[in-house]
């Protein structure tokens, strides 16, 4: 079968797409010397501008550039991509003009980029009419947003400029393409306009406009048959410039005179900032800025008006800038020419601009729409019946704040600088300034918008893709309900809901997690239904001027006369705000500065034929490869954009290896800007032999296996969102179990089966619409109940801040007084009426006893609860009535929740109590009829399960667990513990406080990994994935990384101050087992590709890896290079590896080796020479140095077999494991090991954790603490042992070491 043929490979565009003269035509009926000598007045608008010449890339073909490589000869074969309209021209001049060697091309036809309309390009680059001026004028700039028919938007840069209509240079004497004129009298003294368009992918204003700066300089002296040569050489720099990768390195080119920096965006999902974010905020008072950004999120129809057309489009792209990550997707004009004015007509949302002298006009003709005034800083409407809220009021004041603290005057930080004798030295100042302060805003607009939909994630069903916005609502404050509802439905936020429900870690996730309160992380790990603290309920206290201070809705033509509250005012001068006189998050946002490098990308000669674009090519590729061989061993991040850039580079040179070579070193560098895309069009386009030859590189053989294997056009997944809505009919186990999951009440599977057994008790096993609905609003009520709940500061002085109230019961009579019995997740106690006192019942840890009664009243017999506690002598007694069989199931079941919660060390046990005492007050409530205490006691589930059978803790157990955490909290179903990694706290200056804790590195299973707080068990760092296989091992390397590997044959390498994973490396071919690290080795010499420098050898870590296969690999960690590899020839089956002596120990399934790095065999323990029986294999050992001891565990035995280091040939000594089924995991500690097993306890399958003595050679302890087998154990500081167990329980249990 042939093969087939190569795609033909089309090349990255650089940052030019589309460079464009444009002016009046010469050979119009009505040409400028005829409108000048038909008018005499000073501004003339009849002329209609045309494009005069049109410039695309590439302005070298491949071909040219690939012969000139090879060729030098071919400099007269050159083409230039150009495109300059024809004319008709008069009979009778035909034979006139310049020869034809010197004219451009006449004409050639050309591609023009989509979303790049010719016919209204004129307008858009003259958008005030074209005017011949009897003065000279100034050259000005404006910038344009351009947008293809699929919102794809490219962005203009325009320079206006005026020439005298009959200089000498003029365009029109030169007669290169008009025919010869005379000057005539009437036109002597006018100034006529032309401007030069460069379009670009990106949105580079400040960039771009100083290279047209540059320009003009060329153009205003040049002669007519120059311009073309000019303009085209302008544009074929511009070409050739490669765009910067996401991150911190920015290019610089020599314009000449000025040095033109092009910086790159933050990161993937940021757009390119290269404009002055603070424009706005001089523009503008801060309520307004905030009134506008109310415009944008409830996506209005909004019209820009000001008399400087340049800012037209600045200042709505900083708009826009300011809600990053949530986009504008609608339509985006921020230049509207006055022939465009009947887009301002259009029905859906928008965003416009428009010249100051047509406000009056807009506001008349069009109905609707937010007209926003940017030279007098105002805001209207042009309908009476609009009314657009006001952003949340808490929000708001803290936006407000801050920007008055920002400081936005340049002139300020200049007053005490000695003044710049380089213009260029003057312009890196500035720039540097500005980009401090645009981190400022940008993070300023960030945290205004978490703050706002912070608490949208407590609404979200992820595993359901469900959004409750109507529970949502009713959490909005009464003032807020308006903002919220209108948001709720735009485009904007649904697209930001679709980001929270794929926990898309952007900008928006990083802040909101950064700024989350301990209260807030410790709810996160949290089972039970959210309910206001004491602590909340005490800052309500504080603050009885809150509700007064929210604003209701104000109809837009009102919001000038808005009274606006009195506040400090803006810092203007150099000195800092005083954070202490300010409320606390009132202050300016404290944000390091980022450090950013430079590249100076080389100069392009002329003529710019195939020859002098290569040599171009070849200064970039050793500049870059200068660069790289001056990094150190800690600069991975640049490393990988150079990697990047000069990949770029080789490819545009038509080196397609060399270029593969290094985008393979960039895939294990920096996965995130990985191009996937353009390697996979570069493999596709190989001829056979170039493919042949990159497949016998085995690097580059996997690199072309993995971009080929990735679907080019894979069905998108759905990920639509869901608004929860009540069933509409009968529901089955299932269907109950999804539509309770989705409402938000409960996520655990086993309780939603259990309330399903409650709510049908008695019928048929479905849940009717009607149960359903009357169970939620239930629930809701209960929940809206309990925000309202509202105790004296008395009583709150006696309660612990992150206590809530859970149950309030009606007012009874009791033993001491009359009032309300309160339940907290700690203690029962009495609200007294009268004057409101509070009166301590029973903490749950104190009850001894709990029972239902009745005492005599007359001829009535009223139930009573009674509580008896250990404490106190007396009984509590509460005349319930109805209430009390409910209370006894209540407080009995977290009482049980209590006991077991001390017992195991597991608080999880209590909130989970509280979750079935909510739900059973829920089901009362509910079916309301006799069997509804019978039914609530199906959730009696502690309860029942300490009086069927009593769950001991042994002695020794609860003596050495000190506590029990849940990774799978808030999962539907438990999931097992792969793998720990402890990693010690350490304080590193670049790094917040919260940073250097110590943290508890959790693998889940399909590549899920959780991070903990280690100082206080709370959730670091939510599930995030590497990779979707199981996780097998983790270390730490250099105290900043963490690598793990994992079944995919990959090695994932996560970044611990940045939480990501941006890095992989798949040098392994099977799944990767072990992972183990010598410190402080100097790097050996490393093969490279022939592409690649090497810099001087470093100090630096070796990290040797093994995977199934029997492959064992030597890393250097600062160059991600494998130093060397061997293959074990005991074959497969390797499962770990440990590194003692100089050697590396090896367990495969038949064999223990130690093998020298050089691969040479020290010694091996082989399980035939040790065991008859044929199914024993290894399964784990563990090297005690200090003993010379290798410990072993084996498949099929209950033994742990003990072998001296120095003869493997000596029988082993044994320790005899009583009950135990299979080991799964060994750790050495001090001068212990302990071994993780599946074994018996009591009669049932559990995991145990056994402590042995490894100078005895005894057991010391038999731990039970898991309900299922243990499968990973780690060690922390030699203090305590972590252990980890199987999916049936999915808990983290954490052990005092003696």
């Amino acid at each position: 079968m042939a093969e087939a043929a190569p795609q033909p490979l089309a090349l990255p565009s650089g940052l030019l797409e589309l460079c464009a003269l444009l002016g009046a035509p010469r050979d119009s009926p009505r040409g400028p010397e005829q409108v000048v000598q038909k008018r005499g007045v000073k501004n003339l608008h009849s002329l209609d501008p045309e494009v005069l010449s049109v410039f695309v890339p590439p302005f070298v073909s491949k071909e040219d550039s690939q012969a000139a490589s090879g060729n030098c000869m071919t400099l007269n074969k050159t083409k230039w991509r150009s495109f300059r309209k024809k004319r008709e021209k008069p009979r009778a001049e035909a034979g006139k003009g310049l020869p034809e060697g010197a004219r451009g091309p006449d004409s050639e036809d050309v591609s023009i980029p989509n979303g790049v309309d010719l016919l209204a390009l004129p307008q858009l680059c003259f958008p005030g009419g074209m005017c011949v001026a009897s003065e000279p004028k100034e050259d000005c700039v404006h910038f344009l947003v351009l947008t293809d028919v699929g919102g794809n938007r490219t962005y203009g840069v325009v320079a206006q400029f005026y020439r005298p209509l009959h200089d000498e240079h003029c365009f029109y004497n030169g007669q290169a393409h008009w025919e010869v004129s005379r000057p005539t009298g009437g036109s002597a003294g006018w100034f006529l306009p032309f401007a030069v368009c460069v379009v670009s992918r990106f949105p580079y204003y400040n960039a771009l406009r100083d290279c047209l700066s540059c320009l003009l300089i060329h153009l205003k002296l040049c002669k007519d048959f120059e311009v073309d040569n000019h303009i085209k050489d302008f544009a074929a720099k511009l070409s050739l410039i490669p765009s910067p990768p996401p991150g911190p390195l920015h290019l610089v080119f020599n314009m000449k005179p000025l040095q033109v920096v092009f910086p790159s965006r933050a990161d993937p999902e940021s757009p390119v900032i290269d404009l002055d974010l603070h424009l706005p905020l001089l523009c503008f008072r801060p309520e307004t800025v905030l009134q506008i950004l109310t415009c944008l999120l409830t996506e209005q129809r909004v019209v820009f008006f000001s008399s400087n057309w340049a800012l037209l489009t600045l200042v709505t792209e900083c708009f826009l800038a300011y809600l990053h990550p949530l986009q504008w997707q609608h339509t985006f004009v921020p230049i509207l020419s006055g022939q465009m004015l009947d887009f301002v007509m259009a029905p859906t949302s928008f965003l416009m601009g428009c010249h100051l002298d047509h406000f009056e006009e807009v506001s008349k003709e069009a109905d609707g729409l937010i007209l926003i005034n940017m030279d007098n800083g105002s805001i209207t409407c042009s309908s009476d019946n609009m009314a657009v809220p006001d952003i949340p009021f808490l929000a708001a004041q803290t936006f407000i704040q801050r920007v008055q603290g920002l400081q936005l005057h340049h002139e300020l930080d200049l007053a005490r600088a000695k003044a710049s004798t380089d213009l260029n030295d003057g312009r890196a100042c500035r720039r540097a300034w500005q980009q401090r302060l645009n981190t400022h805003i940008q993070q300023l607009t960030l945290h205004l918008l978490v703050s706002i939909f912070r608490e949208v994630k407590n609404h979200l069903n992820y595993e359901h893709r469900v959004f409750n916005s109507e529970e949502y609502l009713k959490t909005r404050a009464p003032g807020d309900q308006q903002f919220y509802k209108q948001v709720l439905e735009t485009y904007m936020f649904h697209s930001f809901l679709k980001a929270r429900l794929s926990r898309r870690m952007d900008a928006f996730a990083q802040m909101d997690l950064n700024t989350q309160s301990e209260e807030d992380r410790i709810n996160g790990m949290l089972l039970s239904p959210r309910r206001p603290t004491i602590e909340k309920m005490a800052s309500r206290k504080r603050s009885p001027k809150r509700t007064v201070d929210r604003r209701m809705v104000v109809s837009m033509p009102d919001l000038q006369d808005v009274a606006i509250p009195e506040l400090p005012p803006r810092n203007s001068s150099l000195r800092k705000t005083d954070t202490a006189s300010c409320r606390s998050g009132t202050a300016v946002l404290n944000v390091p500065s980022k450090l950013t490098y430079m590249f100076k990308i080389p100069e392009i000669h002329f003529p710019l034929v195939g020859e002098c674009v290569q040599a171009y090519y070849k200064d970039c590729v050793s500049l870059l490869s200068k660069a790289m061989g001056c990094l150190g061993p800690d600069s991975s991040m640049l490393l990988a954009r150079y990697l990047y850039l000069r990949g770029l580079v080789l490819l545009m040179q038509g080196q397609l290896l060399p270029a593969l070579q290094d985008f393979q070193s960039l895939y294990k560098t920096d996965l995130r800007i990985f191009p996937a895309d353009l390697v996979k069009r570069m493999v596709e386009s190989m001829s056979g032999p170039e493919r042949a030859q990159a497949e016998q590189m085995p690097k580059l053989r996997r690199l072309i296996g993995e971009v080929l294997a990735q679907p080019g056009e894979a069905p998108k997944a759905d990920d639509r969102v869901k608004n929860f809505e009540l069933p509409r009919k009968h529901l089955e186990l299932d269907d109950f179990v999804q539509r309770v999951q989705e409402s938000g009440i409960v996520k655990d599977t086993g309780t939603i089966r259990r309330l399903f057994e409650a709510l049908t008790i008695g019928h048929q096993k479905l849940i009717d619409p009607e149960t359903f609905r009357d169970f939620y609003t239930c629930w809701k009520e209960t929940e809206a109940e309990a925000q309202e709940v509202s105790l004296p500061a008395s009583v709150l002085e006696h309660l612990d801040k992150n206590e809530c109230v859970y149950k309030l019961s009606r007012s009874v009579k009791t033993s001491h007084g009359v009032g309300k019995i309160a339940m907290t997740q700690k203690r029962l106690f009495l609200l007294t009426e009268g004057s409101p006192g509070y009166v301590e019942i029973s903490t749950f840890r104190d009850i001894e006893e709990v029972r239902s009664t009745t005492v005599a009243f007359l001829f009535l017999r009223i139930p009573t609860l009674k509580i008896k506690m250990t404490s106190k002598k007396e009984v509590f007694e509460a005349n319930l009535k109805t209430e009390c069989d409910l209370w006894q199931l209540m407080v009995k079941e977290m009482w049980a929740g209590k006991t077991l919660a001390e017992a195991h060390k597991d608080p999880q046990y209590i909130q989970q109590a509280l979750t079935h005492v909510l739900l059973m007050d829920a089901v009362v409530g509910t079916l309301q009829s006799p069997a509804a205490i019978y039914a609530a006691s199906r959730l009696s589930y502690f309860d029942k399960m300490k009086n069927e059978m009593p769950m001991v803790v042994p002695k020794t157990t609860a003596e050495t667990l000190k506590h029990k955490i849940n990774p799978s909290a808030g999962e539907t179903f438990p999931q097992a513990v792969d793998v720990l990694l402890y990693t010690p706290g350490h304080l590193d200056p670049a790094e917040k406080v919260g940073d250097a804790h110590p943290k508890l590195w959790c693998a889940l299973s399909e590549g899920k990994v959780i991070v903990f707080d280690a100082s206080s068990w709370t959730t670091h760092q939510h599930c995030f994935r590497v990779g979707t296989s199981k996780l097998n091992c983790m270390v730490m390397v250099e105290r900043n990384q963490v690598w793990v590997g994992s079944e995919d044959s990959a090695i994932y390498i996560i970044n611990i101050h940045s939480m990501s994973c941006n890095k992989q490396l798949t040098d392994h071919r099977a799944s990767v087992t072990g992972l183990v690290v010598q410190e402080g080795l100097v790097a050996p010499s490393v093969s490279r590709a022939p592409n690649e420098t090497c810099a001087c050898a470093h100090a630096s870590s070796q990290v040797y890896s093994c995977s199934v296969d029997g492959t064992v690999l030597a890393w250097n960690v600062s160059s991600l290079l494998v130093t060397s590899r061997f293959q074990l020839r005991s074959g497969g089956g390797l499962s770990s590896i440990r590194l003692h002596g100089g050697c590396l120990w090896c367990c495969t399934g038949n064999r223990i080796t130690a093998v020298a790095v050089n691969d040479s065999l020290r010694q091996e323990l082989k399980i035939e020479e040790n065991f008859q029986e044929k199914s024993a294999s290894f399964l784990s050992f563990q090297l005690v140095p200090e003993q010379e001891q290798l410990w072993v565990a084996c498949a099929g035995s209950n033994d742990i077999h003990i072998w001296g280091l120095k003869d493997l040939a000596q029988p082993p000594q044994r320790v005899h494991l009583q009950d135990c089924s299979k080991v799964n995991c060994m750790l050495r500690v001090k001068r212990q090991i302990w071994v993780g097993v599946t074994g018996l306890s009591q009669g049932k399958c559990r995991g145990k954790i056994y402590v042995i003595d490894a100078e005895k050679k005894t057991v010391e302890k038999e731990l039970v603490a898991h309900s299922d087998t243990v499968k990973a154990l780690c060690s922390a500081e030699d203090r305590y042992v972590l252990s980890g167990s199987g999916r049936e329980e999915g808990k983290i249990a954490i052990w005092k070491v003696e």
